[in-house]
């Protein structure tokens, strides 16, 4: 299956079969994905949280109630739930942090490499957090590209995926002691396989024409 055929039989899981677990080596592939997915100087500013026990997956259905419950069952019956989280600050620490591994990585030929990508680095993060005051909407941007690649290889892999903004990120922060390790939720990604009840399934997508949506210049 191609990238075309992928985006347009893809969809959004509206109910999954419980009975159905991701294999192992499969959920591989895809923390995989997540954990090599691109960021705007390679910032990389998550955690990604997975719940794959019934355990896990009710600590977070818990967290939805009032306008959010009726993301609950999509959670329970899912394999697995992918909460995308934000780191709280891009500090020096986390930042050399990050140049550490790049260097041990093999990505500095030299002592100049390392102190350029650093400038670079450094530069967009106080771009951001000092003169745009957006750090928080930057590092969501980023969370997005991982969310959207993950959904892309799910639907490569045989997974179904439902992407989750009706959250409650502050009970999701209370519940998984986000603040305390200097994270923050954003969007949950629910992932397993359709049920007979998943009715997204039997409808056509629907898409504005393409030449309302493209421009050539």
């Amino acid at each position: 299956m191609n990238v075309a055929q992928i985006a347009t039989t893809r969809r959004t899981c509206k109910a999954f079969d419980p009975t159905r677990k991701i294999p192992g080596s499969v959920l591989d592939d895809l923390k995989t994905v997540l954990r090599f997915a691109p960021s705007s100087v390679n910032s990389q500013p998550w955690h990604f949280v997975i719940a794959g026990s019934d355990a896990g997956k009710e600590a977070l259905a818990a967290t939805l109630d009032g306008a959010f419950a009726y993301n609950a069952g999509k959670v329970r019956g899912a394999s697995h739930v992918v909460v995308f989280c934000a780191r709280t600050a891009l500090d020096e620490a986390y930042l050399n942090s990050l140049l550490d591994q790049e260097e041990a990585d093999g990505r500095f030929a030299t002592p100049d490499a390392r102190a350029g990508q650093s400038k670079s680095r450094s530069f967009y993060v106080g771009l951001h957090r000092d003169q745009l005051n957006d750090a928080d909407a930057w590092a969501d941007r980023q969370i997005y590209i991982a969310l959207g690649n993950l959904m892309q290889a799910a639907a490569a892999l045989g997974v179904d995926a439902c992407p989750m903004e009706g959250i409650d990120v502050l009970k999701l922060d209370e519940a998984l002691g986000l603040p305390q390790k200097g994270l923050r939720a954003v969007v949950m990604c629910a992932l397993g396989y359709g049920s007979e009840q998943d009715f997204n399934a039997r409808l056509p997508k629907s898409r504005l024409p393409a030449d309302t949506v493209f421009s050539e210049i």
